[in-house]
């Protein structure tokens, strides 16, 4: 859990279009983007988004471990709105968890810089 934390804090937001999510804020510098890196997306109603498809909960584990199996990067980033309760978003990283992802970054909006 430690590492999920460190990497909360520092990974930066990154650009994913199509779905509206207020991001939280957060300390860290802009990551490159990769073409076919996969984005879950949690959005303020609750409806889980596996890049642009909604999920399940209970049927996000198994797409995961299927869109997993043939992976050598088992990484994933996770888009949640801000105002999605903080339980919610731990299922989310719990069945993330249960289907292998080894690596799990958290994308946020970086913090306004004073003018």
């Amino acid at each position: 859990m430690l590492v999920l934390l460190i990497i909360f804090m520092i990974t930066a937001p990154m650009l994913q279009q199509g779905l509206d999510v207020d991001l939280p804020v957060a300390l860290g510098e802009p990551q490159p983007s990769e073409e076919n890196e996969i984005i879950l997306t949690v959005k303020r109603d609750g409806i889980i988004y596996l890049n642009q498809t909604a999920y399940a909960l209970d049927a996000l584990q198994e797409k995961l471990r299927a869109i997993y199996a043939n992976r050598t990067r088992k990484d994933l980033y996770l888009r949640a709105d801000a105002a999605v309760p903080y339980g919610v978003v731990v299922q989310v990283m719990d069945a993330v968890k249960q289907a292998g992802i080894v690596k799990l970054g958290m994308i946020t909006q970086p913090i306004p810089e004073e003018q």
